[in-house]
């Protein structure tokens, strides 16, 4: 049933921009898709559901009041009651129905900063949570620009195999016309008819190829492709992208979320080690209590008690299991920054890798256009000449053949290129600012939203 909704949801939509003429942007599906991707809603959850750890945390600053009741039989054989002698010749031995009644209020005065040590480790993991969501959001945003670029990219190569295709078919039918004229050789005739079929079937495998773009499209952001607008381009110029490398590397290291979700896990990991601390200090409370009991403890008759406390508790000797945990939470710590560590070299290295694709496809753009343009230069004169007797069939098939490719090869890469700039822009947690699209409120940290709370009261 799900799967029914959401096709005829796409069907809904995709006729919708039909009728309508609506070209889709690159922001309205990447949109699409932070709104819809399962995985950024499974990491919102997430985040909602550490939240509330912060708020149970923050509870031990406020008392705890218990009430409690109780009402049935007691059968009491005390030294009181056998001195009395019991009741109903039982020989000491009392018997009553027994009412118990209880509230008890404590206040926790101090327990070893477990207390601020636990609020400070849920923030840490709330926080770490929420730079997740922003990095999902990056990621999952790479993606759909990646199919969305993806697709314009297989419609370009399927047009220019449809312009081969055709230009094959012009060239069979006028070599088919010379041969049926009896001025035309056969073997020419084949040669035409071999590249011709060479010909349809790069253009039926290009179809194949956007078809499985569009499938890609689909599986990313959720609704399948229609008229799809062009794709803004992240220039130096425009300051989107960094003059260098080493500028790209030290937005990254400065914005990536992932990495600043490793620092949040090494605070989480030093708020634990301090809260493995609080069992070595003593706990104080502030009790009161009040208790209203009826016939209790074989005496018939009202016991009223009302108690007002500070009590010290404090442990001398468990076997040694707060010392383990010490040991352990330190650990943890090494761990968390060892685990920092590494994402600090992806980062830098995913940073580095799409840099040099974006400068190598850049570099590479110029004399893939040279080599185009040139191709076809040669292209046009090879017709001409070939029309006045002075190329042969072969020459102008092989022209074809290599304007074609040529035009392949600097297509590819200008698509490609423009998707190592999205790459940079997502590495360095920039993607999303530059498109304009929205993140889910949930990716930003608590600690950012109190900052923002005392700077409005400042």
């Amino acid at each position: 049933m799900k799967i029914k909704r959401a096709l005829l949801g796409c069907l809904v939509l995709t006729s919708f921009q039909l009728s309508t003429g609506h070209t889709q942007t690159l922001k309205e599906a990447v949109q699409l898709t932070l709104d819809e991707n399962p995985e950024i809603q499974e990491a919102r959850s997430t985040r909602l559901a550490y939240e509330q750890e912060i708020d149970q945390a923050a509870s031990r600053y406020l008392p705890t009041v218990d009430v409690s009741a109780g009402y049935g039989l007691e059968q009491a054989n005390t030294p009181f009651t056998r001195g009395f002698g019991g009741t109903g010749g039982s020989g000491g031995v009392t018997q009553y129905g027994r009412t118990e009644s209880s509230v008890q209020l404590r206040q926790m005065v101090f327990d070893g900063f477990e207390t601020p040590h636990e609020v400070d480790r849920f923030t840490a993991k709330t926080d770490a949570q929420a730079y997740t969501v922003f990095g999902k959001s990056e990621m999952v945003g790479l993606q759909a620009a990646q199919a969305y670029i993806g697709v314009l990219r297989r419609k370009a190569l399927l047009g220019l195999a449809k312009d081969n295709l055709d230009m094959h078919k012009s060239f069979f039918d006028q070599i088919n016309l010379r041969t049926e004229r009896g001025v035309g050789r056969q073997s020419d005739l084949d040669q035409a008819t071999g590249r011709l079929a060479n010909a349809e079937s790069n253009f039926r495998a290009e179809e194949g190829n956007l078809r499985d773009a569009d499938t890609n499209f689909y599986r990313v952001i959720g609704v399948l492709p229609t008229a799809l607008d062009d794709v803004p381009e992240p220039t130096r110029q425009s300051g989107d992208i960094p003059e260098n490398m080493d500028q790209a590397v030290e937005l990254a290291l400065a914005n990536h979320p992932i990495l600043k979700a490793a620092d949040a896990d090494i605070g989480e990991a030093l708020a634990q080690h301090n809260t493995a601390s609080a069992a070595f200090y003593p706990r104080v409370d502030f009790e009161v209590g009040y208790d209203n009991n009826d016939d209790t403890g074989g005496i018939r008759g009202q016991n009223e008690n009302l108690t007002a406390m500070m009590r010290v508790r404090y442990n001398l000797f468990n076997g040694g299991k707060d010392t383990a945990r010490r040991r352990q939470t330190a650990y943890e710590i090494a761990q968390a920054k060892n685990i920092r560590d590494n994402t600090y070299r992806q980062t830098i290295e995913s940073i580095r890798l799409s840099w040099v694709a974006y400068q190598t496809l850049g570099n590479q753009i110029a004399f893939f256009k040279s080599h185009r343009d040139a191709s076809i230069k040669t292209l046009d004169a090879y017709k001409r000449q070939f029309n006045i007797g002075q190329r042969t069939l072969l020459d102008l098939l092989d022209t074809t053949n290599e304007a074609y490719l040529a035009n392949l090869a600097y297509t590819d890469a200008k698509y490609n290129e423009l998707a190592a700039r999205y790459r940079i822009l997502a590495g360095m947690g920039a993607l999303n600012r530059y498109l304009g699209t929205k993140i889910p409120e949930e990716a930003r940290p608590i600690t950012e939203e109190k900052q923002a709370m005392v700077s409005t009261f400042n």
